[in-house]
């Protein structure tokens, strides 16, 4: 009896939560992306689109969603919750993106453009450059100079 009565509460829970569920469902976005390049505006396809929410204290939260851009560089996702949403953008040969934006909206839009990589300066000396050229042994039989 004790076990029936146990089954019924947790029933009354899951069904209580999933009701609740159903009144966040109104509180979700369709976010899409369309990925381009910086210098000529041509889409870059199979760019990853990653998506994680963000705390009120500006924390990443653990978990994410990874979209892939198709050839047109686009994608997109239904079901994002409203509130402060992390978005990178990966690609092979180009700068990573990296914002958050609020979802406030229903539907979001956004178009992001990729840079290519920027020439690195340093403040050291080129060491590579820098060591000494290894002289190539003499010869055997060769004259000492």
């Amino acid at each position: 009896m004790k076990k029936l009565a146990l089954a019924v509460f947790l029933a009354g829970l899951v069904l209580a939560g999933s009701a609740g569920a159903q009144d966040d469902d109104d509180s979700v976005a369709a976010m899409s992306f369309v990925i381009l390049r910086d210098n000529n505006g041509k889409p870059v396809r199979n760019a990853s689109v990653v998506l994680h929410s963000v705390s009120k204290h500006g924390k990443q939260a653990k978990g994410g969603l990874e979209l892939k851009a198709d050839a047109d560089g686009k994608c997109s996702y239904d079901g994002i919750p409203y509130g402060m949403v992390r978005v990178q953008v990966l690609a092979p040969g180009f700068q990573t993106f990296g914002q958050d934006f609020d979802v406030d909206k229903p539907t979001i839009a956004l178009t992001i453009k990729l840079k290519r990589p920027e020439e690195q300066y340093s403040i050291y000396s080129d060491q590579q450059n820098d060591k000494k050229k290894e002289e190539t042994p003499p010869a055997a039989g060769a004259k000492p100079k």
